[in-house]
This record gives C-alpha cells, structure tokens and sequence, in this order.
C-alpha cells in the first residue's frame, strides 16, 4: 500500500491520480491533498478518499469549507497549509501536481522530509533545478517524472549506464496550431487554442503546448532529472502522440517508449514506484490502426518560444526563473483576452533581454527573482 499526499487534486493530473487509486484502492491511499478555488469538486475527493489533511489556497475558502469536512479532517491553508500537506504525513511520495512557481517550496519541504517524488510540476526544476537535485540527492529522495515525454525517457533510461546514452529525444505533439503559419496566427482566440488535438490538459498547459513553450520547460527539466548537457538533448515533432520520447545509445540504438495518449500511464508508474499496473479502461495500441507515424525537426522561427527555454537554459542561473515567471504571467494575459497569442513570446523574450542571470542562485534568489519578473512584466503590459 503506497500512501499519497496529492498537491493539486482537483487539476488534471491531480483527478487523474484519483482515477488511479480509484481503479487500485488496495494499491494506494490518499492521506493528504489540496486544491485551489474548486471547492464543489475537492469536498466530493475528500468525503470520497478521506485524506487526513486538506489544504486550500485561501482563509476564506477554508472558512467556507470547514463545516463540510468530515470529522478529524486536519483543515489547512496558503503556503503553509500547502507545505504541511506536502511533508507533515506518513506518505511514501508526494504527487506534486498544482501549478506554477508556488510548487517549489512544498516540494522542498517533501524532499527534507525524506519523502520521493512524482514530479508533475515542471516549473520546480525549472527555476530551482540544481536546488531541488542536491536536496534530493542530499537526503536519498528520488525524483519520478509524471509528464508523459520525461516518463518515457526515465523508462527506456532504467538500468542502463549513462556514459552509454548518445541523445534523448523529446517528442512534441506542435500542439493546437502545429499546422498554422506564423502569418496565421496573427488572430488566433483562446478557445482554438485551447482546441488540443491529442491531449486532454488544462488550460495554462495547453496554451504552453501551442507555443511550445512546454517543450522548451521539458528540456530544461530533462536536464535536470537526468543530468544530461542541452546539446545531449532534442526535440522532434510528431503529430500521433504514439511516442512518448526516446533514448539514443552510443551505439546507435534507440528505445523508444510507445502508446494511446492517457496520462494515467505515467501517473500509475510514478506513485507504484516502478510497479507495472493494469491500465482499466484503457487503449491498447494497435499500430495497424494507426497507420502510419510522422516526423519533423521543429523550425525555431516558427516556435520562439522553444528557442527561448533553449538559450535560457543554456544561459542558466535565474534566466529559467524569468523564462517560467514572464511566461506565466503572458499566458494568464492571453487566457484573459488582454493579450495576442504571437504577445507571448515577444513578453517572454522581452523579460529575458532585460535580465542578467544570477549564477547558482540560492532560493531566495529565484524567489526574489520570480517576483520582480512578474511586476516588471504587468507593467510592461500595462
């Protein structure tokens, strides 16, 4: 039985967790969660799993809660709420799977406290890479990753040596506008590009896969999860979804890691721990019905945004941090129609510009980092 404190329940990844240990209820237990403003669903995960400790983003929305709570419920909330149910439990591994920059502290707090994680949260690494990795390697913590591309990778990965491995690909889907050109999407709206064709994701994500820009943060995380230089990393196009990354070798062999778009694959293969589980109510892949795969190197002029985490990695120190920073809050300005589409990579390039990278920066460094990135980003908008 693996205990689970799921950070993020009532996201996508977070609900697709529950499905999880709803399909195995003698595999896992939830033991704590938290979620934001969707209260209606997170009271319905809590009188359903009955964790030990909630968490909420806010006073008032605990105080709105609280009479609804099943009896002995721990009620908590903010960052520290967040971070008590991230480390103050008996949980094996922490699914960490909100959104954004406010992951990084909670994660710490888990990873000090000895507890594995399953890494959904791209922006932890993202802006505090070689933190989070030291933390973890310091207190024996391993770090599993939950986004399908790093899944894969970490699977074709297992029990072969590094020195052996050429490459690793990621593969992207070019998301909802892979076959517009940079002429067309000019006046794209948020509902086309919220239109995913493989994936089904929430929002900010979704908006990152149409300007790759969640590549671009899945290169820089791969750098991380698996020690491997920038230019031991590459992106392909490939439009099925069918495969999930892959790993070149010294010599010349390629593992590839295959199968239908269902993110419960690597939710399930993160929290077991490696334990192989039957998928229910699952696709199975039948490649005669898929036909045929295609492939394409993707044109940096056509998506900035991937050339940006590129060179921002490269550049590393806090030029992540501002890369995540200016492009969270672009994005939010889009989904609020405040922005054009094409805006967001001259916002995210701008802040960039604008920044001299920190090297080795301490947490408190990137947390001051993140803050003045964003401001100067609202300011510049407004």
């Amino acid at each position: 039985m693996k205990k689970i404190a799921l950070l993020g329940s009532t996201g996508s990844i977070g609900t697709q967790t529950l499905d999880v240990v709803r399909a195995h209820p003698d595999k896992f237990k939830i033991v704590s969660l938290s979620f934001g403003k969707n209260t209606d669903a997170g009271l319905a995960q809590v009188h359903e799993f009955r964790p030990e400790i909630v968490s909420v983003q806010t006073k008032e929305t605990a105080e709105s809660i609280i009479n609804e709570l099943p009896s002995g419920t721990r009620l908590l909330y903010g960052e520290e709420g967040l971070t008590e149910a991230a480390a103050g439990n008996d949980a094996d591994i922490v699914m960490s799977a909100v959104m954004g920059s406010v992951g990084l502290k909670p994660t710490l707090a888990a990873i000090e406290a000895g507890k594995d994680i399953a890494i959904a949260n791209k922006e932890t690494l993202v802006t505090a890479g070689h933190i989070v990795t030291e933390k973890a390697e310091k207190h024996g913590v391993e770090l599993i990753p939950v986004d399908s591309e790093h899944s894969a990778i970490y699977q074709c990965l297992e029990d072969n040596a590094d020195k052996e491995v050429s490459r690793i690909i990621l593969t992207a889907s070019g998301g909802s506008f892979r076959d517009k050109t940079r002429e067309e999407l000019k006046n794209v709206t948020v509902e086309d590009a919220l239109k995913h064709p493989n994936w089904q994701m929430g929002a900010k994500i979704t908006i990152d896969s149409a300007t790759m820009m969640n590549k671009g943060l899945e290169v820089i995380e791969a750098k991380w999860l698996f020690n491997m230089p920038y230019e031991k990393i590459d992106v392909i196009l490939h439009k099925e979804s069918i495969i999930h990354s892959m790993v070149e070798y010294i010599d010349g062999s390629v593992l590839a890691h295959l199968g239908t778009p269902d993110m419960r694959v690597p939710i399930q293969y993160a929290v077991s721990k490696r334990e192989r589980l039957e998928l229910k109510g699952g696709e199975k892949l039948n490649l005669w019905e898929i036909g045929a795969l295609h492939f394409d190197k993707p044109d940096f002029d056509r998506y900035r945004c991937l050339k940006l985490a590129f060179e921002a990695g490269a550049a590393g120190g806090t030029a992540p941090t501002v890369l995540n920073a200016a492009n969270e809050v672009a994005v939010a300005s889009f989904l609020n129609r405040k922005l054009s589409f094409l805006g967001i990579e001259d916002i995210v390039e701008d802040a960039l510009s604008r920044h001299t990278p920190v090297a080795s920066p301490s947490l408190e460094e990137i947390i001051a980092v993140d803050e003045e990135t964003r401001r100067q980003v609202l300011t510049y908008m407004n």
